[in-house]
């Protein structure tokens, strides 16, 4: 048992280093791996759009009479659905050694400056429900600031 458990060991070893030293220099460049300040801005965008999407919910319990609005939120809402899901696309693409994709970079700006045109849009007179949605948009802008982050950090 002992010779078969580290017959394993040195053949899974070998597989991975031949994994890697085949990997093409150039790949394992395009990876963006990116430094400390480059995976705190990604870190940032991911935890300030969860953060914002929690905020979104709350502020669409207290807006619910008001269907205008509502549909608003839900439209914000779907916005940064869209942008964590062009991130994901990211980070595949960095995971698996691609560069990534112009387009989904894109996707991101596209749906994080439709999710702050729409909230920036709507008109309460609640005051929590104001507080809340200053509360969202504030969050967006800071996941929107970590988003220049990764532009600009993550080279």
């Amino acid at each position: 048992m002992v010779r078969l458990l580290a017959f394993a060991v040195a053949l899974s070893s070998f597989l991975a280093t031949s994994q890697i030293l085949a990997a093409p220099a150039k790949e394992i460049t395009v990876r963006q791996i990116g430094d400390l300040q480059c995976n705190v801005d990604r870190l940032s965008i991911v935890a300030g759009l969860a953060t914002t999407q929690g905020t979104l919910k709350t502020l669409s319990k207290e807006l619910a009479s008001d269907t205008t609005a509502a549909s608003s939120i839900e439209s914000a809402i779907d916005s940064i659905s869209g942008a964590q899901g062009a991130i994901g696309v990211i980070a595949k693409a960095l995971l698996t050694g691609q560069a990534a994709p112009a387009a989904a970079r894109d996707q991101v700006l596209g749906n994080l400056t439709a999710a702050h045109d729409t909230l920036a849009s709507i008109n309460s007179t609640s005051g929590a429900a104001s507080t809340e949605l200053q509360k969202a948009l504030t969050e967006l802008t800071n996941a929107q600031l970590a988003g220049e982050g990764v532009v600009n950090n993550c080279k």
